[in-house]
This record gives structure tokens, sequence and C-alpha cells, in this order.
């Protein structure tokens, strides 16, 4: 019996792209197995139903210190935008919102203080009454820049919104006037909150457990 023939070109190609078919197809299932393993670590540490009843709580507060005055939002991107949605409206007052685009520089999740404004306010904010809304305060780094920047374009008054705050990790005391939840230095995702920019969609806020978020703030 004759030797058999090599492999011409074209086999040669057709074997090679089966093969990378088929290493493909393990990469996603690698993928998919470690974002189910991802999910599976996910705990709840505050539910849609906590989240709601305190935001309606804040909504009244602030829409009796605010009643007489020319209230603009302020939510800050991108955290921040379902706590906003649903706080604008449990604010029972005109008012106004436009929106500040943030990106805070720093070494993993520590953050410098050194912010870069993405996206400006649209209107100017002299004479306004300025609700800054923010997901979470942790340093105080970021609110402290944001405030000092906003002073400088004459509002009548800055005051702070957050959902979370963490106060062991402050290193610069900023005012929070009003505050959602203060909880311990947790990875938290979920309800805007995003890690990878995934799991802003969760109707609540989610511990990531440890060692499932490498250098988790």
């Amino acid at each position: 019996m004759s030797p058999p023939s090599p492999p011409s070109e074209d086999g040669r190609l057709a074997a090679s792209l089966v093969a990378a078919f088929h290493a493909l197809n393990r990469g996603k299932r690698a993928t998919l197995v470690a974002d189910l393993a991802m999910i599976d670590r996910l705990v709840t540490m505050l539910t849609a139903e906590q989240i709601a009843t305190r935001v309606r709580e804040l909504g009244q507060a602030i829409s009796c210190d605010y009643a007489t005055r020319s209230l603009v939002v302020v939510p800050v991107l991108k955290g921040s935008f379902v706590f906003a949605a649903d706080l604008v409206r449990a604010i029972d007052l005109p008012l106004r919102v436009d929106f500040l685009g943030v990106r805070s520089y720093g070494t993993g999740t520590e953050t410098s203080g050194v912010v870069q404004i993405t996206q400006d306010l649209s209107r100017p904010i002299e004479h306004d009454d300025v609700l800054l809304v923010e997901d979470i305060v942790d340093t105080g780094l970021t609110m402290a820049h944001l405030t000092d920047l906003l002073k400088t374009r004459g509002p009548s008054s800055i005051k702070i919104c957050t959902l979370l705050r963490k106060p062991s990790r402050t290193r610069v005391h900023v005012p929070v006037d009003y505050e959602g939840f203060s909880i311990d230095d947790r990875f938290v995702v979920g309800y805007g909150l995003d890690f990878a920019e995934r799991h802003r969609n969760l109707p609540y806020i989610g511990v990531i457990e440890p060692g499932c978020a490498p250098g988790a703030r």
C-alpha cells in the first residue's frame, strides 16, 4: 500500500479553520462559565424595595428643603444615572436636570482626586441651588474637586446627595447633605454601579464576594 499523500494546502487551511473554530468556542464557554461564576458570587446587600423606600424618603426631604428655591439637580455620570432618575421623580417640585460627566484617575480602584470633565453642564448655574447627585462617596476627593469647580460658577448653593457612602475610606471630608445608605468597604454593583461596565442594570445593590474581583474597592 502506498503511503498517504500529504494534505493539500486547502486541506491544511480547512483543518486550521476548524481548530480555530473549536478554540474560539472553548474560549466563549470559558467566558460564559466565568460570567456565571461572577453572578453566583453576587450577594444582595440592599434590595430593590429597600432602595425604593429610601429614595422616596430622600425625595420628600429634598422637596421640603427646596420648596421656594431654584433647584438644579446635577447627576454625576455614569454611576448615578439610575438613582438620579428615581430621585427626581420623587421630588415634588419644579426643577431642572443637567448632567456632569467625569473620569477619575488613579491606580486600580484608588482615585487620586484628579478629575477630567467628560461632559460639562449645558447651561449656567449662576444663582441656582445645585444638588449634586452621586452614586457613591468614598474618599471624598472627586466630590471635593467638583464642588470647588462648581463654586466658581456662582450658584446660590451646592449640596450633595449620594446613594451610598463609605465612611471608612474617607480621605477628604465633604459635607453629604442627603445620604441613602452608609456601607462598609465592600465592592458593590447594581442600580447603576458597575464592575468593568457590567451589572449596572441590576435592580438591587449586590456585593462581589472576596476573590471574585481582584482589587475590589
